[in-house]
Order: structure tokens, then sequence, then C-alpha cells
């Protein structure tokens, strides 16, 4: 048996420009931050001969005979069939799947599950990858097997796991660069940057789909530029540790996100955001595509109580967290004999 897991990442600025669409004409650039809510992958073989594939988030199992093409439907089960075709195994594996946050709350939980599947399937054929040959590995899978209309930012923010900023390059490769924020920046801002589940659930792919579209045909370089350089100051503001500052860039950031493509905000999105910043919030603003999803906000120093009261009244719940430092991870290995078989 193998278990892995990989964490969900807030993002904290630039988002957006880690579309292909968009790095591609103008090159990109996010900084994010994993948290301790983590999506697992449990893997075994077996001696059946067959394939057999459950996912507790989307409540579904699937049983294959052996040989059969993985790879072709259309399902909640699609990634995990993708995943097991990318490298090459049909036959006697069971494979498990399970995330602490709901999916389609713009956390990023899809693309993890991604990084836990390469983490897990690679580590079941003997393969050695590196933290950024696994996020290759996953973008490739949703990118490319997939055509999923997303970013990149998540994968690698659940291979790597920390802070950290990433640059995308017009030619498809990434840099990245972990952020030394100081502990005690760290400390405040699990205090000040507060998460609240809106308890709507939304498909991300269609907005990013129309967000891309937007990109292509409206997107000027000037305004381009300008997303760079607010994930630029994002990145300044977090290692100076000046978080009233990055509470006013997540309420730019969120002004302009709105504007990308339909269906990012609604009034009601809208109505909650004014609550947080009409009680103790510098700024607040949608993980992820929009839509739906967590709420991130920055309460002003000594706000914090007064934020949190707030948002339970207008019936949203709190997500406590930490943040998360190891990035994906191998948590058990007994599955001796498949790799030594490789």
């Amino acid at each position: 048996m193998i278990i892995t897991r990989a964490p969900v990442r807030i993002g904290i600025g630039g988002g957006g420009s880690d579309l292909p669409a968009y790095y591609r004409q103008y090159g990109g650039r996010v900084v994010n931050a994993t948290v301790n809510r983590y999506v697992y992958v449990v893997l075994s073989s077996n001696r059946r001969g067959s394939v057999q594939l459950t996912s507790s988030d989307f409540s579904a199992f699937l049983n294959f005979e052996a040989g059969a093409d993985l790879a072709v439907p259309d399902d909640a089960l699609s990634l995990v069939r993708a995943a097991l075709a990318e490298f090459g195994l049909s036959e006697g594996i069971d494979v498990f799947t399970a995330s602490e946050t709901p999916p389609g709350t713009g956390l990023g939980s899809s693309s993890a599950t991604a990084v836990a599947l390469v983490k897990a399937l690679s580590t079941f054929r003997g393969e050695h990858l590196t933290d950024l040959q696994v996020a290759n590995r996953a973008c490739h899978i949703e990118l490319e097997r997939l055509q999923s209309p997303i970013g990149k930012q998540d994968q690698y923010a659940a291979a790597f796991g920390g802070f950290n900023t990433f640059d995308f390059e017009p030619d498809g490769s990434v840099k990245v660069r972990p952020l030394a924020v100081e502990p005690h920046t760290v400390e405040v801002l699990e205090q000040r940057l507060q998460l609240y589940f809106t308890g709507m659930q939304r498909e991300a792919n269609l907005i990013l789909k129309t967000q891309s579209e937007n990109i292509v045909a409206h997107k000027t370089e000037g305004e381009a530029t300008d997303l760079i350089e607010y994930a630029t100051q994002t990145e300044r503001a977090l290692l100076r540790g000046d978080l009233d500052e990055l509470g006013e860039l997540l309420r730019v950031g969120w002004e302009r996100k709105r504007g990308m493509a339909d269906g990012v905000s609604t009034d009601r999105i809208d109505e909650w955001v004014a609550c947080a910043l009409e009680n103790g919030a510098l700024g607040a603003k949608l993980t992820g595509a929009g839509g739906g999803g967590y709420l991130l906000a920055m309460a002003a120093e000594g706000q914090e109580e007064r934020l949190r009261t707030a948002m339970l009244g207008a019936g949203l719940r709190p997500l406590d967290y930490r943040f998360d430092w190891s990035g994906a991870r191998v948590l058990m290995n007994s599955e001796h004999r498949a790799a030594a078989a490789v």
C-alpha cells in the first residue's frame, strides 16, 4: 500500500496570469501559500488483475477489467483515469482518493489530487521524481491529457508547499522562488488572514475558459504588466511583513478579478465582500476562479473577532488553518514488490 498527500493552497496575488492564454503572451507571476488541508491518495496492488477506482468526494466507484482503456470517458474519475494512463497502468491496481476540502471551492483540490496521484503512481513505478517533475507531470495530465482550461499555480503549490512566487514564462517553463516569510509574520497572518466557506460549489472550468477567451480578445500589454506588478507588490508586502498593505492589495486584486469574466462574482458574493469590509476587513476576495467556494479576508489589526462574528452572522463557516510547509509527501510505502519489479 502507498499513501500520499498533497496540500491545497490559498492564492494571494497574481491569480489568472498562470493561465496559458496569459503567460504565453506576457509571462505570469503568482504568489500563493499552502495550508494544512490535504488531498489523500491510497494505492495498492491487487491479485485480481482488475482496476478499481474510488472517490469519496464524488461518491464514485468504478471497476475495470485488466487492460481496459481508462483514458477515454469524461466522468467524475477522469483525472484518476488520465493519471493511470500517463503511467501506463491498466491492471492489478486499486486507487482511492479523498480530500479534506470539498471540490469546486477554490483551494485547488483538483490539482492537489493530480499531484498526489503523480506522487503515488511514480512511487509505485519506482520512479524518483523531484518536486518540479511532479508538478510538471501533474500539469501535463490536467492541461494536455484532459485539456482542462486551467492554470498552473495549483500543481506547483501542491508539489512544493509553503510560500512561493511562481514565474510563468511564455515558453511554458516555470521558475519557483520560495519566500522566506518571517516566522512572526506567518504567526500573525494565520490570525488575520481568515477563510470562510460560502457553501457554494461551482464548476471553475467554464469561468476559466471565458477568462482565457477574454484575455486573448481584450487584454492589453499594459494591463498584463499591471497584473504582474500586482503580484510583485504582494510578494514585497509579505516579505516586509506589511499585512495592512497586503490587505489593501487583496481588495484591489478582487476588483480587478471581478471584471475578468462573467460568473466570477454574484450579488450575494458582493454582499459578503461588502460585509467583510464593513466589519474590520482591509480586503476580501474569493479564492480560485470565483463564483463560490471560500472567501479570503484580511482583518485589520485588532479586528479579528469582529470580522469573524460578522461572517458567522452572514451564514459563512470559518475554516481554521495553519500554513503547510511540506508539500506533496509519501506517508506510507509498503509496495516493495511493485517498486522492485520496475
